[in-house]
């Protein structure tokens, strides 16, 4: 049976492959609906009551709702070829039948053992957090979150928050986590990763036009976190300028453009949601139309079809519908399903590579495989021209300028393959520091957002590839580029860049790679939800969820004997029992007898 809703259960316990591994216990709000993305986006009874608690539209109609179940039991994945080969030989030689017979005793049997410290609610733990009965207090559980990714198409002051005057900026946006039942397996191939490849293609396919013929908007490329938990990252940006703590504020937004779901078939077009509630409002309708109309004809001489649902439905879930909750701002959501998602695996273990028909032939290498292009390649580079034609034209650009922005398929295609197949590969390899080469993976990434206080693998990749996609390489030193500077007189560099020193590749016969400096626009910020800043874990306007804190994981096979010898052996260690019982008494009473020994006499002389 296929998982395509959501792990929300209380319980719910689960495991990483292998023994001892962690697992994931996740905290509900005292109050939570069936549908996360209702309870939580723009759609509520003030907002509009007839499109309130997605009473228009089911966007996940093939979602079951059973990870929204409460489990009074641990529920493990064991995936390691190992693990699975020793249970499974166990089983065959110990607990199968032979010609219809019951197996013969000894039985196999395994024994896992799993232990959480979160209770009840996300109020009852951060509660218990804070009691504390000694110097080193022991934590129950942990809010998730990580860190926003965004960067500018041309250089502003991060140091001073709030408005910026003059300054007009178009928002594209995508979401960088995903999960499913079992959260170490969160491939998110089309839920995520179709929208993360495709905006930082069309970023890589802006940078040079951006640069040679710089639209009067400024583009902000912004990757949201924890947005599968009630749009963590996205509340947390809008909180943050609405309290003057990010380098612009709401007002500073022109507009938005929200990459979700885009892998297409040749057969399939794109889909431009727009919320009709804010297009009551006559200049965001208007801005919203130039934003359609863009799209479409971006999408001129390229094989991608697109077109605007019922004006009157309303967003799916969306990043944007966080903006909206603060205010109107024109807006458009593109995504390859109409009135329901069409990704069959949505939030499951099986929205992999091969639903995303990325798969490679088996004799080829890793080199090979980063040289050929599936045909899901070409289609999210069609994509990516598109995204990125209709953003130049948005922020303000000249359209003869469009058909220079074209999208790189090399670049896609390692994306993609870093993604969804393998992040330790030579191209990512030269686009990372030394040191974090260490954290890439030979399997595909794992989107599951986790704590703020973990290593967050998409997160960091997201930001090396967006510093790498819009940066440009500069002749400094390691020393100035690690200290975010040009030279050691430069102190204002590190106000409107950062610097990152990355490995490079190694030039041919040679094995020492030659690193080089990346100066970007790219910069992180906080993805926590304002609800544990403001100590408000009740709140329904904020993500309240949080994660449990674990002991290690155990597990052990061994053989079961049989009803019978089992009573025999209790009955023989009975009877022995007694005997040692009966033998000590005897030989206690006759101690003085037993041992006792001829004692000389007390006169005796030597």
């Amino acid at each position: 049976m296929c998982l395509h809703e959501f792990f929300l259960g209380v319980a719910n316990l689960t495991v990483l492959s292998g023994w001892p591994r962690p697992l994931s216990l996740f905290m509900l709000p005292e109050s939570t609906s069936f549908n996360l993305f209702c309870s939580s986006g723009v759609y509520t009874e003030n907002y509009d009551p007839t499109l309130a608690h997605c009473n228009a539209t089911v966007w996940n109609p093939l979602g079951n709702g059973l990870a929204y179940e409460e489990f009074d039991f641990p529920i493990f994945s064991v995936k390691d070829d190992n693990d699975t080969r020793v249970i499974r030989q166990c089983y065959q030689d110990h607990n199968r039948r032979v010609n219809g017979s019951n197996p013969q005793f000894p039985l196999c049997a395994m024994q896992l053992r799993s232990s959480m410290s979160a209770v009840t609610n996300t109020a009852t733990c951060k509660r218990r957090n804070d009691i504390n009965f000694s110097l080193t207090p022991d934590r129950v559980c942990d809010e998730l979150g990580d860190f926003n990714i965004w960067a500018s198409s041309r250089p502003m002051n991060t140091t001073t928050k709030g408005h910026k005057e003059f300054e007009s900026v178009v928002i594209a946006a995508a979401r960088m986590d995903s999960r499913s039942f079992f959260f170490d397996i969160a491939p998110g191939a089309e839920s995520t990763a179709s929208g993360i490849v495709t905006l930082l293609a069309a970023a890589h396919a802006l940078r040079r036009a951006t640069q040679e013929a710089p639209p009067n908007r400024t583009i902000l490329y912004t990757f949201f976190q924890g947005e599968t938990f009630d749009y963590i990252g996205s509340s947390r940006m809008v909180y943050d300028m609405e309290n003057n703590q990010f380098p612009l504020d709401l007002d500073n937004i022109h507009s938005v453009l929200e990459v979700s779901q885009v892998y297409i078939l040749i057969y399939l077009g794109l889909w431009l949601h727009s919320d009709p509630v804010s297009r009551k409002n006559s200049s965001v309708k208007e801005e919203v139309e130039k934003l359609v109309n863009g799209l479409k004809s971006a999408s001129a001489g390229l094989n991608v079809s697109v077109d605007e649902p019922d004006v009157s439905q309303p967003l799916p879930p969306s990043s944007f519908q966080r903006f909206l909750l603060a205010r109107p701002i024109p807006g458009v959501v593109i995504g390859n399903y109409r009135s329901s998602f069409t990704n069959r695996y949505y939030e499951s273990m099986y929205d992999n590579a091969e639903y995303l028909n990325v798969s490679y032939p088996e004799n080829m290498t890793s080199e090979e495989q980063l040289e050929h292009f599936p045909e899901t390649v070409k289609t999210l580079t069609e994509v990516a021209t598109l995204v990125a034609r209709a953003l130049y034209v948005q922020a303000g650009g000249n359209e003869t300028q469009l058909a220079n922005i074209t999208a790189d398929p090399q670049i896609v295609n390692q994306m993609l393959y870093s993604f969804l197949v393998r992040a330790n590969n030579s191209w990512l390899q030269q686009l990372v520091p030394t040191d974090f080469t260490n954290h890439l993976a030979d399997r595909p990434t794992n989107f599951y957002v986790g704590v703020i206080q973990y290593f967050s693998e998409p997160t960091t990749l997201v930001q090396y590839m967006l510093a790498n996609m819009t940066g440009s390489v500069v002749n400094v030193t390691q020393e100035d580029c690690q200290k975010q500077r040009e030279d050691k007189d430069d102190d204002q560099s590190k106000h409107l860049y950062t610097y990152m020193w990355v490995q490079g590749a190694a030039p041919p016969n040679s094995t020492e790679r030659e690193g080089f400096c990346v100066r970007s626009t790219v910069h992180r910020s906080i993805a926590v939800s304002p609800a544990f800043e403001l100590h408000e874990y009740t709140t329904s306007n904020y993500s309240t969820w949080t994660e449990s804190v674990w002991k290690p994981i155990t597990g052990r096979i061994f053989l079961v004997a049989s009803h019978d010898l089992e009573m025999l052996t209790l009955g023989v260690g009975i009877t022995v029992l007694l005997t040692s019982l009966v033998l000590t008494y005897v030989i206690s009473s006759k101690a003085d007898i037993l041992f006792s020994s001829g004692r000389e006499p007390t006169s005796a002389t030597y």
